[in-house]
């Protein structure tokens, strides 16, 4: 499992290749200990032969051979190795020693030295083989002396000279690993005053952090804080003034519903009675629908940052639908309602129940702004790489200047001719956004009027109309 502490992941990425690299090295000092060690018994075994060689001298026609003590002094240590030599003249004739020693691998030159290790008397040696010229007698040729050893005090020193170098190396690394501790203590110090900065603050405060004592290092994560606080001060702020404002459209309804509930309970007449009813009547409807508003455009907000259940949707049936719904209202006002499409299924990538109300609520936008006797447009058609819904109405329009701001939450431009509630447009453009979809505004080449057009990417492989 991964460590979540920074100094834990800090100390391993620094520990880490040390380690390895402190391993490696105990590795080349373990060699390095058995080739040292061997250089130094080698030349006490060249040693002892040439001691050996310097005492070979010709009397009375024949090679005199004497082992002075010294040859043999050389090696003595605490590891009680056995030591054996021999001396062969050049015609294969042993002098002194061992005749059984075994003989080199090939045979030295003049004044050579040839090292082997072989196994004598079921011990491991280490052998020097040295040709040793006599001088005065040219044609005797050279002698052969061989010295070797067991190897009890090489491996003894092979493996102190190695556990020497270890233990400096294990100390090296302890106090690598105590300085790295109190280096990172020192080098998180400012993250944690930061963290304790970020403690200290009040509940609600969304003032930005001083980048000033940061480090450099920690600067763009204090940026993102300040990034993301005045982004989260920006949304409560939005998030306040639309309380606000469902506040007072929910407040007036309801307070013109006490009012008529009053005024119906002290009248005597049916006909007041019943006139305050209808009136109460037509209020709870636009409280209904305000309330369903409201709850659409915080679906669609969610819908923004995280798309609710998107899928391949089928648009015309989703327009025939909302028409289908809102001829009443268009049969009311006299307003002729139509629908061109090319007959095809066109599709779109979107959230059912979102879709519907984005079309629902152009529409429903379009018959009460339009005067009686008027006409409204609701086209599907496609263009490029985007799919396109058009609604065209013939009523007053938006003037380019407050296009912008009909998007805003309960904005409404015509407040004298509609009973709306400014949110019909906000819905859309966060349905739309929810969608990957844009919407434009635009007025009739002729005459009075709005356009408005959603356009959506359009779905690979899926069937569209031209």
């Amino acid at each position: 499992m991964r460590s979540s502490s920074l100094r834990t992941q800090l100390l391993l990425w620094l520990l880490v290749p040390l380690m390895l690299f402190v391993g490696v090295n105990i590795w080349v000092t373990y060699h390095n200990a058995i080739e040292m060690a061997t250089v130094v018994h080698d030349r006490m075994l060249l040693g002892s032969a040439r001691i050996i060689g310097e005492q070979i001298h010709y009397e009375d026609d024949t090679l005199q051979v004497v082992i002075p003590p010294a040859a043999l002094e050389l090696f003595q240590s605490d590891s009680h190795d056995r030591v054996y030599y021999r001396v062969v003249a050049a015609n294969g004739k042993l002098l002194a020693g061992q005749p059984d020693l075994p003989g080199p691998p090939r045979m030295p030159r003049n004044e050579e030295s040839v090292y082997f290790n072989a196994s004598f008397r079921d011990d491991p040696v280490r052998i020097v083989a040295f040709s040793q010229p006599v001088f005065g007698i040219p044609a005797q040729g050279p002698v052969l002396i061989e010295v070797a050893q067991t190897q009890h005090s090489y491996k003894t020193l092979s493996d102190r000279m190695w556990e020497h170098t270890v233990q400096q190396q294990l100390a090296i690394l302890v106090l690598v690993v105590l300085l790295l501790l109190l280096g990172l203590r020192h080098g998180l110090a400012p993250m944690m005053r930061l963290r304790d900065r970020v403690r200290r603050r009040k509940p609600g405060t969304l003032e930005a952090l001083d980048t000033a004592p940061v480090p450099t290092e920690l600067a763009p994560l204090v940026h993102a804080i300040n990034d993301y606080v005045q982004r989260l001060d920006d949304h409560m702020s939005a998030h306040g003034r639309f309380i606000a404002n469902a506040s007072h459209q929910l407040r007036t309804p309801l307070t013109l519903l006490n009012t008529q509930v009053d005024y119906g309970l002290r009248s005597n007449d049916i006909g007041a009675k019943d006139a305050a009813l209808r009136a109460i009547n037509s209020g709870v409807q636009h409280g209904i629908r305000l309330v369903n508003q409201l709850l659409t455009l915080s679906n669609a907000e969610t819908g923004v940052g995280h798309p609710l259940r998107q899928g391949d949707v089928n648009l015309v049936e989703v327009v025939q639908r909302v028409l289908e719904e809102l001829a009443t209202l268009a049969q009311a006002k006299k307003i002729d309602l139509g629908f061109e499409f090319a007959g095809a299924p066109v599709t779109v990538h979107a959230t059912p129940s979102m879709l519907e109300e984005l079309v629902a609520n152009l529409v429903d936008n379009a018959l009460r702004y339009t005067p009686a006797g008027g006409c409204v447009t609701v086209a599907v058609t496609t263009a490029g790489q985007a799919t396109l819904l058009r609604v065209e109405d013939n009523g007053p329009g938006i003037p380019e200047e407050e296009r912008e701001r009909v998007f805003e939450r309960f904005y409404r431009l015509h407040e004298e001719r509609s009973d709306g509630s400014g949110l019909g447009l906000a819905i859309v453009r966060e349905i739309a956004l929810a969608s990957k979809a844009t919407v434009a505004l635009s007025s009739p080449a002729t005459g009075s009027g709005l356009i408005v057009t959603v356009s959506f990417p359009s779905v690979p492989g899926a069937g569209t109309s031209a």
